[in-house]
């Protein structure tokens, strides 16, 4: 069977991706990061989610150092992930470089597994904020797996893979839905509790509320406010 790394944060859309690669038939290997992020709950939500998918191996990899070495929200104890403000732009939540690093990971991973596919869950809203998520940047990184490892490597044949990077939030909902995502078990929130409840303020949480919303799907995410 075919092989595919999948980067599992244990949100919205990561989650969705890894259905997604479920159902084209690879056997998948999931790879969560622990960097230090304030909302780590994250990780056993991918955990789960990893469970529900029955992954071939889930691991996840300690890169917390990392947060020592930038600045952002997520990372940084002295800032307050701040809520959605509504502007375009790179957010505080922005870490520098992360994409690149779990990439780099997931590629040496996919080499050593001799994976055809690496699955990102970089999604249509995320392009406005994120500059790691933007297609030139992921066209780039495509290109740069081919001139990174040698002719005989299966990476020359292993393809990055982001099936959500046209859809919007509500879209990608109604894709998972389909594809048998419970997504109660994932936490997308930038400041949710050691519980895994959602503050519904920030960034990630307004775009999940609105996702739901728009797809016309009950939210089935436990926020603070509910509790």
């Amino acid at each position: 069977m075919k092989k595919a790394v999948v980067c599992l944060s244990g949100g919205l859309d990561s989650s969705t991706c890894l259905a997604i690669a479920k159902d084209q038939g690879y056997a998948c290997y999931a790879l969560s990061f622990h960097y230090d992020q304030k909302h780590r709950t994250e990780l056993e939500a991918a955990k789960r989610v990893a469970t529900h998918f029955e992954v071939e191996d889930h691991r996840i990899v300690d890169l917390q150092d990392i947060a020592q070495l930038s600045v952002s929200a997520l990372t940084d104890a002295e800032q307050d992930v701040p809520d959605y403000d509504g502007k375009v732009g790179v957010p505080t939540t922005y870490v520098p470089a992360r994409n690149t690093i779990f990439l780099s990971i997931a590629m040496g991973w996919a080499e050593t597994l001799g994976a055809r596919a690496i699955f990102l869950g970089a999604c249509k809203e995320d392009i406005g904020n994120y500059p790691d998520c933007r297609i030139n940047f992921l066209d780039a990184f495509q290109h740069l797996m081919v001139n990174a490892t040698d002719a005989s490597s299966p990476i020359q044949q292993c393809q990055l893979i982001t099936p959500l990077i046209t859809l919007d939030k509500a879209e990608t909902i109604q894709l998972g839905q389909s594809l048998g995502v419970d997504y109660s078990l994932t936490v997308s929130c930038y400041r949710a509790d050691d519980k895994g409840r959602a503050c519904g303020k920030c960034l990630s949480c307004k775009h999940r509320k609105q996702g739901f919303s728009r797809a016309n799907v009950d939210d089935v995410t436990c926020y603070v406010d509910r509790a």
